[in-house]
């Protein structure tokens, strides 16, 4: 406590020792009628003030200043005074006021307007806000008007050591590879101090550890982490715990101190060789393992850790080095034993094999602490087992003609029981290979028989499963593959490739190629195929046509002359007898169509058919049927057509221009007067249908002809007027009689009308 006293009471009289040094050079002697006034600026800023004062002469400024200094962080019962105002034009008749104004004015600083001094009524702290800039100005006090212009002034707020140093990212952690030499840099600290920098000590700081020695050391001013031993080891220990302090002041005595950890990790280093936990290992492994099974683990232990602690693992001596194998497992460190190679119990029953652990990555500066390897014994005894039978190849092949005999032998395979105690096999046939069963196979000697006939054109190969079982213990079965080969007998005839039809054209020339065909056979000769073509015994000396045999094993057709006419023989039919070479030959024959077509000057084939010939080129007998069909299906529509429209325009009501009894033929002959004309009504005979409203249709046939109305008195005999049918009769011929019976006939006049 009595030193923080002392520090304080130093900070506070500090500014004022400055203050009494510089007052000698900073008097500025104003020109007649101004004041004196104290500052702490430079001597360029003196300067610079002076000029400002000359040229503001005409407004008598008689006052400047440059800054001004507060303490911080002080608290006395009364408010600290910072500085004075004050300027010639005061006479001291008090009839001037002074006004501050700008950062904190009115607030933080505050003036006695009398007499120009400024006091800091607030507690201040130089970390918050450094300084404050104002403004200060002499007015009437009466009137308030301005005396001279406003001036600045920046107050300063002085530092003291009131902020303690601290480690903004910490606690730290850094690494440092184990075994490491003396004054390895393993990491660097820093430390803050909000203080001022530039005035005094306060932010001035060293370093050192607290706890940590004698590991570790620090540089006091860089603050560098050092190892202060050589040669700490990870298996020994791996983790350390630092504490620094950071002290300001210079870390003189007062000053004010933080800190912080740093946790430091050594990394391991291959500084350690692998070591098998023992010397001698046992396994023991049945005869009957599958191949690339595990038969035994092995590790070699290494202090190290990572890839540091990575061991190869190799079979370096021993009599099972051809059997065995050992690999590297990665993640757990150990060596694994497999099997590559089948083993029998019969031929040896144990090995012994010599391994080796080496590291993988080595660190040639810890070479001298000796090889980085060690070495063990394997010692693996096999287990004998029921094993199954052993076939004596691991697969058959079997050839057989495809007209073998029914049982007869095809081929045999054998096996074993490779067990001590040798136990009898029994043959069987998976028949899931042998569906239709064609084969058979003695149970005891393995022989395999035919059963059905075979026929390589439909299959040449046969695979089968053979299965082997130990008759003592039916468990033990093994499988063998026979393939079982068809081979190829002279049982197929040659035949055509195809069904060949042949064109030949009238007007083609003699000894043109007609056709060209070839053969095929069925059967594999092992020179492959050729044929022998010829013609029937009795078509030797064929009239019409000839054959010539080709370089590439077919046949081509030639006609012998020209002139061949479709009229008199449309199709020839040409036998041809094919052979192969086999042994025994076989033949056929084989017959050829050809076809007399009308063909064009050049050859190509137009018409093949005799009705074609009769009609113009180009036009077959299909395409003359339909157009006769068009025809007459033209011909239908128009007759339909035609009478439609005729009976649409017929009347179905008889008109007046086609009645005929409108016609009346007069004679001169004298007749009965009046009593003839009235006698009958006349409109009778022109209509006698429509008497009461009623005109008769054509298309109707009425049920009943109602005669008309005789008149109460019947005309005289002597009467000549009568009506006729337009042309029907000559009126010279005229006759009363003869008209009466002729229109009664009709049933269009009845007697007595005329």
């Amino acid at each position: 406590m009595p030193e923080r006293l002392a520090k304080t009471l130093m900070d506070l009289w500090t500014p004022l020792i400055i203050l009494w040094i510089t007052l000698p050079s900073c008097v500025y002697t104003a020109p007649m009628n101004q004041a004196h006034v104290l500052t702490t600026g430079s001597p360029l800023e003196l300067s610079r003030q002076s000029e400002d004062m000359r040229i503001l002469s005409r407004s008598k400024r008689g006052w400047v200043w440059n800054q001004m200094f507060v303490l911080e962080e002080f608290s006395g019962p009364e408010p600290i005074l910072v500085g004075r105002l004050h300027t010639d034009l005061d006479p001291g008749s008090k009839k001037i006021k002074y006004i501050l104004s700008g950062d904190g004015a009115g607030t933080i600083f505050q003036i006695n307007d009398i007499t120009g001094d400024i006091h800091a009524i607030k507690r201040l702290d130089r970390e918050e806000k450094a300084e404050y800039t104002l403004t200060a100005q002499a007015v009437d006090f009466e009137t308030n008007k301005p005396l001279e212009p406003p001036s600045e002034f920046i107050i300063k707020v002085q530092d003291i050591n009131d902020n303690a140093p601290e480690f903004l990212n910490g606690p730290y952690h850094a690494t440092v590879p184990e075994m490491s030499i003396l004054g390895t840099s393993v990491t660097n600290v820093t430390a803050t101090d909000a203080d001022d920098p530039v005035y005094g000590n306060s932010a001035k700081l060293v370093y050192s550890i607290l706890e940590g020695q004698p590991y570790f050391s620090i540089e006091p001013e860089t603050a560098i982490i050092k190892t202060a031993l050589p040669n700490m080891d990870r298996e020994a220990k791996e983790e350390y715990l630092v504490v620094i302090q950071a002290k300001d002041m210079g870390g003189h005595s007062g000053g004010l101190s933080g800190t912080t950890t740093l946790t430091v990790t050594l990394t391991d280093v291959n500084d350690n060789p692998p070591k098998f936990a023992q010397s001698l290992y046992h396994f023991s492994v049945p005869e009957d393992v599958v191949l690339g099974t595990a038969i035994g683990r092995v590790k070699a232990n290494d202090q190290d850790i990572g890839e540091n602690a990575q061991s190869s693992y190799d079979i370096i001596d021993g009599d099972g080095t051809a059997l065995f194998e050992i690999t590297s497992d990665a993640q757990a460190q150990d060596g694994v034993i497999r099997l590559r190679k089948p083993l029998d119990f019969e031929t040896k029953k144990s090995y012994t094999l010599k391994v080796e652990a080496a590291n993988i990555h080595i660190d040639p500066r810890f070479s001298s602490r000796g090889p980085f390897k060690d070495t063990a014994t394997v010692k693996i005894v096999v287990e004998d087992a029921d094993e199954p039978p052993v076939f004596s190849s691991p697969t058959y092949l079997l050839e057989v003609h495809e007209n073998a005999a029914l049982n007869s032998v095809i081929g045999q395979v054998t096996a074993r029981d490779p067990d001590i105690t040798s136990s009898p096999i029994r043959f069987s046939i998976d028949r899931h290979t042998d569906l239709e069963r064609q084969f058979n196979i003695n149970a005891d000697d393995g022989k395999i028989t035919l059963a059905t006939p075979l026929d390589r054109e439909l299959s040449v190969w046969h695979n089968i499963t053979i299965i082997a079982t130990e008759i003592r213990n039916h468990s033990q079965i093994s499988r063998v593959p026979v393939a079982i080969k068809v081979l190829d007998v002279n049982d197929n005839a040659p035949e055509f490739a195809s069904e060949y039809e042949a064109f030949l054209c009238e007007n083609g020339k003699p000894g043109r190629v007609i056709q060209t065909v070839s053969a095929m056979d069925k059967d594999d000769p092992k020179n492959g195929h050729f044929f022998l073509y010829s013609l029937l015994p009795e078509m030797v000396n064929n009239p019409n046509f000839t054959i010539k045999k080709n370089e590439d094993n077919s046949l081509s057709i030639l006609a012998k002359h020209n002139g061949f006419n479709r009229q008199k023989q449309e199709v020839y039919l040409l036998p041809i007898v094919i052979s192969d070479s086999g042994n025994p030959p076989l033949s056929s024959t084989s017959t050829l169509t050809i076809r007399v077509c009308g063909c064009s000057n050049d050859g190509v084939v137009q018409s093949c058919n005799v009705e074609a010939y009769v009609l113009p080129i180009g036009l077959s007998m299909g395409a003359l049927i339909a157009i006769l069909a068009c025809i007459i299906l033209l011909l239908v529509i128009v007759v339909l057509f035609v009478t439609l429209r005729r009976h649409k325009n017929e009347p179905l009501i008889i008109k007046d221009d086609e009645d005929v009894r409108e016609n009346i033929i007069r004679y001169d002959d004298e007749g009965g007067g009046e009593e003839d004309t009235e006698a009958f009504d006349i409109a009778t005979l022109q209509n006698p249908d429509g008497i009461n409203g009623f005109l008769p249709r054509k298309d109707i046939k009425p049920d009943l002809q109602f005669m008309p109305r005789l008149p109460k008195r019947l005309p005289k005999r002597n009467t000549r007027e009568c009506c006729l049918k337009k042309g029907t009769m000559d009126p010279s011929d005229f006759k009363e009689k003869k008209i009466s019976q002729d229109f009664k006939r009709k049933g269009e006049v009845t007697k007595g009308t005329c």
